[in-house]
Formats: structure tokens, sequence, C-alpha cells
């Protein structure tokens, strides 16, 4: 089979094995890539900021879609830079039924490629860039969305989720 050509704002291929992780989570907790082998897909998803108009459109989006994950074996993974007591609260005033890791010094932010330069409003800056990677049971990214547009987004991440 040909490798896949790299995703050129990520550096990482569908095909390629998902770079691991450990990050702190909503509710004080950990997690990590390794303890879902052989057991779950995982729907890892970058997004910039907590209870902001993008971000909770995408996290509302993926908790009306939680049976439909779930029914795939497939478990959603939320990650910003955000501290733990930001998703704690993100989590509680949307009641979002999935794991939100916090990647405060953005080293997996890093090793995923979304950690980017952006621009606003003639004002460069580092930030994390909308990104969603489905990565399967075996620890292989399955698929890559490189620049999420938000609407639309989660049916399409489902629908590969559910050929795995």
């Amino acid at each position: 089979m040909a490798q896949a050509a790299p995703k050129p704002e990520t550096g990482l291929s569908e095909g390629d094995k998902a770079p691991d992780f450990t990050m702190k989570t909503d509710g004080g907790n950990s997690i990590s890539l390794k303890q879902f082998a052989g057991k779950q897909n995982i729907v890892l998803y970058f997004y910039p900021r907590d209870d902001t108009p993008g971000c909770t459109t995408e996290a509302k989006d993926f908790r009306d879609h939680i049976e439909h994950f779930k029914s795939a074996d497939t478990i959603i993974i939320g990650v910003s830079k955000d501290d733990v007591k930001s998703h704690d609260k993100f989590k509680e005033k949307y009641c979002l039924p999935f794991t939100l890791a916090s990647d405060e010094d953005v080293s997996v932010c890093q090793s995923y490629g979304v950690w980017v330069e952006k621009s606003m409003y003639g004002k460069k800056y580092m930030g994390i860039n909308r990104a969603t990677f489905l990565i399967d049971k075996q620890g292989k990214i399955a698929a890559i969305w490189p620049k999420v547009k938000v609407e639309g987004h989660v049916d399409e991440v489902l629908k590969a989720a559910q050929t795995l």
C-alpha cells in the first residue's frame, strides 16, 4: 500500500503511528494514548480555547453525537492549552460527556503539528490550529482533518469512525 502524502500542516500522515501522549485531564485525572491500545479508537481533537464560540460549538456537536461514537467503539478526547480548572468549568457548563485534556506546555500540540504561528489584526502569535485526528485501536492515524471548519465536521469524523 502506498504511503499517504503528509498533510503539510501537521507533518503526520494517515497510517503513521500516532505520537504518544500523557496529559492531565478534567477532574484531576490523566490520560495517555497507550491506555487505549487494542481497546478503542480515539478521536483526538485540538481546539484553541475553552468556552469560545467555535470551540463551544465543536464540543457541543461531539457531545450531541456521543452515543454514535460509542457505538463505533470510539472515545473523544478534546485538547487545548487551557488548564484543568478551565476544562472542569467548560465541561460542567455544557455537560460534556468526554475527556478534556490539558496541554499547558504544548508538547502534545507540537508533536501533532498543531502549534502554529497565527495572525490576527496584523499581530503574529503562537496558537493551536483546530485539527482532528482519528486514531485506530492499533495506535495508527486513520484520518486527519488539519484545518477544521466546525460546521459539519463532527458528522465527517463520525462517518470515518464508523468505518474502522
